[in-house]
C-alpha cells in the first residue's frame, strides 16, 4: 500500500503517478514545497551561509494554466529546455490533468543568445498545441500565446527577452517605464 495516498474526500490514488493531487477531485493533498529551516541551536550566519551557496536559476517565464484542472496555477519558465509531463523529474510538473503524458508531452525552451522563448513538440503521443494549431516544428512565442495540452490551456507571460536579460540587468530602463502604443504619460504599459 506504499505511495498511495487518501485525499479529504475519501478517494485512493497513487502518489508516483498523481503526486499529492488527487486526479479524482482535484484537491491538493500536501505540498511537495519544503521551506528551509534551520536546525534547533544553529546560528543565523549559518543558515545565511547555506542560502548564499544554494544555486539560483533565475526565472525567464511563466506558463499560467487559464483552463483545465490546474486553473490559475503558474508554472516557472527557466534557461534552457523546460521538459513539461507529469512525472517527478521533469522541470515543469503539471499534475492533475491524465491526459498530459508523463514525460516529455512537450519541451519549452528559453534561447538567451536569442532573447526568445520557443515551444517543441515532446517524443510522447500526446499533442501540444499553440493558438488552436498543433505544433510539429518548432513555434516561436509571442506574449499571452496560448498553449494546450491535454485538457488544459496555458497562457505564456515572457520575463525575458527584448525588454530585460539576466546576463544584461541594465537593459531594464531605470525610469518612466515601457510605452505601449499611443501612450505616453511615462506609467507603465503592458509589457
Amino acid at each position: 500500500m506504499s505511495g498511495l495516498i487518501r485525499c479529504s474526500n475519501g478517494h485512493l490514488f497513487s502518489s508516483r503517478r498523481y503526486g499529492t493531487v488527487c486526479p479524482y477531485c482535484n484537491i491538493e493533498t500536501a505540498t511537495q514545497e519544503r521551506k528551509e529551516t534551520g536546525q534547533v541551536g544553529q546560528s543565523d550566519i549559518d543558515v545565511d551561509e547555506m542560502l548564499m551557496m544554494e544555486k539560483i536559476d533565475p526565472v525567464c517565464g511563466w506558463l499560467v494554466c487559464i483552463d483545465g484542472p490546474r486553473q490559475g496555477k503558474d508554472y516557472k519558465i527557466k534557461s534552457g529546455k523546460n521538459f513539461i509531463g507529469c512525472a517527478d523529474d521533469m522541470d515543469i510538473q503539471i499534475l492533475g490533468d491524465n491526459k498530459i503524458s508523463r514525460r516529455n508531452h512537450a519541451i519549452l525552451v528559453y534561447d538567451p543568445k536569442k532573447h526568445e522563448t520557443v515551444l517543441l513538440p515532446g517524443d510522447s503521443n500526446g499533442l501540444v498545441y499553440h493558438n488552436e494549431a498543433a505544433v510539429y516544428t518548432p513555434v516561436v512565442l509571442s506574449v499571452y500565446d496560448v498553449i494546450e495540452m491535454g485538457e488544459s490551456k496555458f497562457l505564456f507571460v515572457p520575463f525575458c527577452g527584448e525588454h530585460f536579460r539576466w546576463e544584461d540587468p541594465s537593459s531594464f530602463p531605470d525610469e518612466g517605464g515601457y510605452e505601449t502604443e499611443g501612450e505616453s504619460d511615462g506609467s507603465y504599459g503592458n509589457i
